[in-house]
């Protein structure tokens, strides 16, 4: 399932049912999990470990070397997880020693054609990234987030799980959790509602998320008394604290 033009380095660490296409090439200090997938021209560096059952599309550069001048070649890494399709033409570097040395990518995430995940990401699970978006370094990103085409994001961003960017947004600041952004720079304009409900949440959780996007976003009040007023209901309800924790962890400031 390795074909003969594919170059292996002795090193790399392949699980037995590993399938590796035409002229990629695996570098020492890699390892990738079974039933994992690695397409024609796809190029992997370490150190690196790629977890189960991903499938990496033709021409993608995994575990390279970061764009960040100040990196001189140390060994830091890259961890990607399970079941994760990454398309052509992605680009995934690993971290600097000025943060943690890694870059982390955890489950079940699409990444499209063309998508950047710069030095020292850490990415959830279940994200979709749609093409040629733009991740810098130290960012991170929760779960079930969606990003819009072209969508450029800043460095030191944090992206709160289930938020949404249009295509072609531009995030310079935090996206709390379930805010949907859009516009360069960007703006907030709503919660993911509809998507809420498609997941099944009950209304009466959809509603407390909807008071508080209010509360924060439309009432004029500032970040503190929204928190003051938010506090109390939180410690009733997972979901919301998880909104008005990504609110508290902002250290860019959010994106109003």
């Amino acid at each position: 399932m390795i074909h003969p033009t594919a170059i292996i380095d002795p090193k790399a660490d392949l699980a037995a049912d590993v399938e590796v296409g035409p002229y990629s090439v695996i570098g020492p200090d890699v390892t990738i999990g079974a039933g994992t997938v690695i397409g024609p021209h796809v190029v992997i560096k370490g150190p690196t470990r790629i977890g189960a059952n991903n499938r990496i599309f033709q021409f993608a550069s995994v575990g390279e070397d970061c764009q960040d001048k100040k990196y001189q070649g140390e060994p830091t890494r890259l961890e990607v997880g399970d079941g994760n399709v990454i398309r052509e033409h992605v680009t995934i570097h690993r971290g600097t020693v000025q943060d943690q040395g890694l870059t982390r990518i955890g489950n079940n995430n699409l990444l499209m054609a063309t998508v950047h995940v710069a030095h020292d990401c850490m990415i959830g699970n279940d994200n979709i990234f749609a093409n040629a978006t733009g991740i810098a370094g130290h960012v991170h990103i929760g779960d079930n987030v969606i990003l819009g085409g072209m969508t450029g994001i800043h460095q030191f961003c944090h992206i709160g799980s289930y938020a949404m960017s249009a295509g072609c947004s531009l995030i310079v600041k935090d996206v709390p959790a379930y805010v949907m952004v859009g516009g360069n720079p960007s703006s907030a304009r709503s919660m993911n509602f509809e998507g809420m409900r498609r997941r099944g949440w009950d209304s009466e959780v959809i509603n407390r998320l909807r008071k508080a996007f209010k509360m924060v976003y439309r009432q004029g009040m500032t970040l503190e008394q929204a928190l003051a007023e938010l506090d109390p209901e939180a410690g009733q309800c997972d979901k919301l604290k998880l909104f008005v924790d990504s609110l508290r962890d902002s250290t860019r400031g959010i994106t109003r």
